[in-house]
């Protein structure tokens, strides 16, 4: 260190609280209010740049400058903060609710939301998505040329058995259209009548060619099931109701990826999970970004659920389900 910045370490060390707390509202102005830069400012002020670095951080520290992250579209950055911390997740995003909402117009909410997070991943090569209503809602929501070119590759099977009145099972296709890119399919169905079927298909080389590539996809996003006489499941008759209550019983709180799943994330039913065709759900985590997609107070038990076992690391979600989650209650 030379001596010019020994002399200025000196006079800096000996500084009353009332110079310090005068001098950081001169480096913060100069920083914030007239976009000088660190090195301009220090040399203004005839400080070294560490010297202004470690007073405009003392500033935001104490409270003279305080940081307000105001977003264009509504968002809930202190929801979504917690969040982050309470379940180690990369990212949240949460979206204000009014008492007037109703599921329709909330789904569509946290819908947008999910689509523009997707869209502001840049350019992903590949990416895999589960089916159902949320997750067509995304699909819609997506904005033209998203991420041109994607491959985009279902997780789970989607070949209904049953037809509902509004098609929820071509997502991939969706999700593709908008990016002017290519969907591949998995054109069985999400549940078979007996395991050794399921095992038979997935030995098939095209079959196994889809599931591979859904496990080597880096970023995957699916929505989450309610146990629930709408489910998607049951109204594309790979579940009954008398199935559904009997996995209810056992502890079933909704499913992902066509799995049904307890409080804790693990399989209710190995039986039933042994037909299933999809993504593993100890796959989940492993992705670089596995983003769940949760709208309503249906879908509060699940949610809680899959950030407990671990399976998302970004979660999309309304105001009131992100209280939920937050509830220390909830704990353990």
């Amino acid at each position: 260190m030379s001596a010019e910045h020994l002399d200025r370490d000196v006079q800096f060390r000996g500084l009353s609280a009332e110079q310090r707390e005068l001098l950081m509202i001169q480096v913060a102005k100069r920083y914030y209010e007239l976009d000088m830069t660190m090195g301009d400012l220090a040399k203004e002020l005839g400080l070294t740049r560490w010297q202004a670095s470690r007073l405009l951080s003392d500033a935001r520290e104490s409270g003279i400058v305080r940081i307000e992250i105001v977003p264009r579209a509504p968002r809930s950055p202190e929801l979504e903060s917690r969040l982050q911390r309470r379940f180690g997740l990369k990212d949240a995003v949460v979206v204000p609710q009014s008492p007037e909402d109703d599921d329709a117009l909330l789904l569509d909410s946290v819908a947008q939301a999910a689509a523009r997070l997707i869209a502001g991943l840049g350019k992903v090569p590949l990416i895999g998505v589960s089916w159902g209503r949320t997750m067509s809602a995304v699909a819609r929501r997506l904005p033209p040329f998203w991420n041109e070119g994607v491959e985009v590759v279902l997780l789970n099977g989607a070949m209904n058995i049953r037809s509902p009145s509004t098609r929820t099972n071509n997502t991939a296709e969706l999700f593709a259209r908008a990016a002017n890119g290519m969907a591949t399919l998995l054109p069985v169905p999400a549940i078979l009548g007996h395991a050794a079927t399921r095992l038979a298909l997935e030995q098939d080389p095209t079959i196994a060619g889809v599931l591979a590539l859904g496990r080597r996809a880096p970023v995957i996003c699916f929505g989450m099931g309610a146990v629930a006489p709408d489910s998607v499941l049951v109204q594309s008759g790979f579940v009954s109701e008398a199935e559904q209550a009997r996995l209810r019983a056992k502890g079933a709180v909704g499913d992902i990826l066509s799995r049904y799943i307890d409080a804790q994330g693990a399989i209710v039913d190995p039986e039933l999970d042994a037909r299933t065709i999809g993504l593993d759900l100890r796959f989940c985590a492993e992705r670089e970004f596995s983003i769940g997609v949760a709208a309503g107070r249906a879908k509060h038990a699940i949610a809680l659920a899959c950030l407990r076992a671990g399976y998302l690391n970004v979660l999309v979600t309304d105001e009131e389900t992100a209280l939920f989650l937050l509830d220390e209650t909830h704990r353990g």
